[in-house]
């Protein structure tokens, strides 16, 4: 399964990279941000291909894992990274700092109300059970 996840990872990757952030398929007319981050335990550079919904100047992405029951790996390597990543958004490459908000958080209804109402299909992966999906935030630095 992970070595299917890259393979449509590097596929969606290349798309957006070649098409200034526009990416087809199933999130056509969405944007599409590439999350840097670091390997928790290998320290390998990675990149997500995320759904992007906005907060004012802050870019929300979330943990979803198309409502699988555990978090997907990246939630855990920004959860215990740094703080401070990369972002690609479009052409712009932007440094962006991370805030993992989980449900029982002051921000998290807000939030997860604002990813959900961008990205229709999340009301399908919360009938997958019963996990509350973390919001990462994501707020330029530059």
């Amino acid at each position: 399964m992970a070595d299917k996840n890259a393979d449509a990872n590097a596929r969606i990757i290349d798309m957006f990279r070649a098409n200034a952030g526009e990416v087809g398929g199933p999130f056509a007319g969405k944007r599409v941000v590439l999350l840097h981050h670091l390997g928790r335990k290998s320290g390998t550079a990675y990149i997500s291909p995320l759904v992007g919904a906005t907060d004012e100047d802050a870019y929300l992405v979330c943990g979803s894992a198309g409502g699988a029951p555990a978090d997907p790996a990246w939630v855990a390597n920004v959860e215990q990274g740094s703080g401070v990543t990369t972002l690609e958004v479009g052409t712009e490459v932007l440094r962006v700092r991370t805030t993992v908000v989980r449900a029982g958080s002051p921000e998290w209804d807000r939030l997860y109300g604002i990813w959900s109402q961008y990205w229709p299909s999340a009301k399908d992966y919360e009938q997958r059970g019963t996990r509350l999906f973390p919001v990462i935030r994501l707020e330029p630095l530059n």
